[in-house]
This record gives C-alpha cells, sequence and structure tokens, in this order.
C-alpha cells in the first residue's frame, strides 16, 4: 500500500461538477474532458495556508501535471467531486496534498478561463479558501515537486519580477487577496 506521500489522489475519470455562470450544477464530467480544449466550466477551489508568522505555504506542482508542470502556486488547489460538498473537498485535498488538517475559511469565488500551451485549459468557477497551520508538510509526490513559506512581500516582489513562474489562477487569486482582502485577512490571521 503507498504511503501519503506517494498515493494517487487525482483520476482523469472522476467526475466533476459542470456549472452555469451563477454556480448553479447542470451536469458531470470527467476531469480529462473537462481540461481538454478551451475547458468546460466545472467547479473548484484554492487554498491558501499561513503559518503564525504570516507567511504564505507554497507548492510547486508536479513534473506530472498536464496543465502548468513545475509552475509555482498556491498552498493547494483542486475540484470537488460529483455528490461531494465543498467542505468536505477542501479538508480531503487538503490533507491528500499535504498532510495538514485545519479549520478553513472561505473568502471568496470567481470565474476564470486559462490556455496552457496547446494541451488543454482551466475554465472554473473557483471558490478561494484560507487557514493558518504551523503542521509540518508531508507533500504528496504526485501532486507537488517542492514546497516554500513566503512572507506577503516577498511574494509580491517575486510577481513584480517574474510572473511566468506562477500559475494563472494564482494570480488572480493573490491580486484580488491583496487589494481587496488583505484586510480581513491580517485580522483572520491574527486571532
Amino acid at each position: 500500500m503507498n504511503s501519503q506521500k506517494e498515493k494517487k489522489v487525482s483520476f482523469d475519470d472522476e467526475l466533476l461538477i459542470l456549472v452555469d455562470e451563477e454556480d448553479r450544477i447542470i451536469g458531470y464530467k470527467d476531469k480529462l474532458s473537462c481540461h481538454q480544449g478551451s475547458g468546460t466550466l466545472h467547479r473548484a477551489f484554492s487554498i491558501f495556508i499561513f503559518n503564525y508568522q504570516g507567511k504564505l505555504l507554497m507548492q510547486q506542482r508536479s513534473e506530472q501535471k498536464q496543465l502548468w508542470p513545475l509552475f509555482w502556486s498556491n498552498s493547494c488547489c483542486s475540484h470537488p467531486r460529483k455528490r461531494e460538498k465543498m467542505g468536505t473537498a477542501v479538508s480531503r485535498r487538503l490533507y491528500e496534498e499535504l498532510g495538514i488538517r485545519t479549520d478553513l475559511k472561505f473568502i471568496y469565488k470567481f470565474m476564470y478561463q486559462a490556455a496552457y500551451k496547446e494541451i488543454g485549459s482551466e475554465n472554473e468557477y473557483c471558490s478561494v479558501f484560507i487557514g493558518k497551520s504551523d503542521q509540518p508538510v508531508h507533500s504528496n509526490i504526485n501532486e507537488i515537486a517542492a514546497v516554500k513559506y513566503l512572507d506577503p512581500e516577498e511574494l509580491d516582489d517575486l510577481l513584480n519580477q517574474n510572473q511566468d513562474e506562477f500559475t494563472p489562477w494564482f494570480k488572480l487569486e493573490w491580486e484580488q487577496i491583496r487589494t481587496v482582502h488583505w484586510s480581513a485577512i491580517q485580522t483572520y490571521l491574527n486571532t
């Protein structure tokens, strides 16, 4: 049996939740098909985990990823599966990818579409969550190549220097977090 660090947790045939532009469920489709061509709009989530020093846990996506391999991104991102509640999905995936269990707080949701070369696209209605944890990270090697913690200001500088190293959804989310939600996040982190 595979250890948590080696366990496969993502499958091309898992059924994702298709939604309309109001985030209403309109059907289900396998993950591979959802990401082909320009993509099919489906539910997704992004998680930002901060440690108790206020640094953000970043992950470098595994080279096995079909879309944006070896790009840096937020702590964890994935999709709820057919009939899976969002709260269940975010907790499941955070543990599967990073070995972390912590409470998560919903911040906002948005739609975006981004193409990766000629390989495929993300087309997602994405819910963004934050959490706090100083737990040891146990990266799943099938999902993550590397992790590091960054001060928000250091991350801002890195994004200004080289945006090409980061996933498109992360860049959109970080801009929204820093410009719209930062004071509420700081309050949350300080409680």
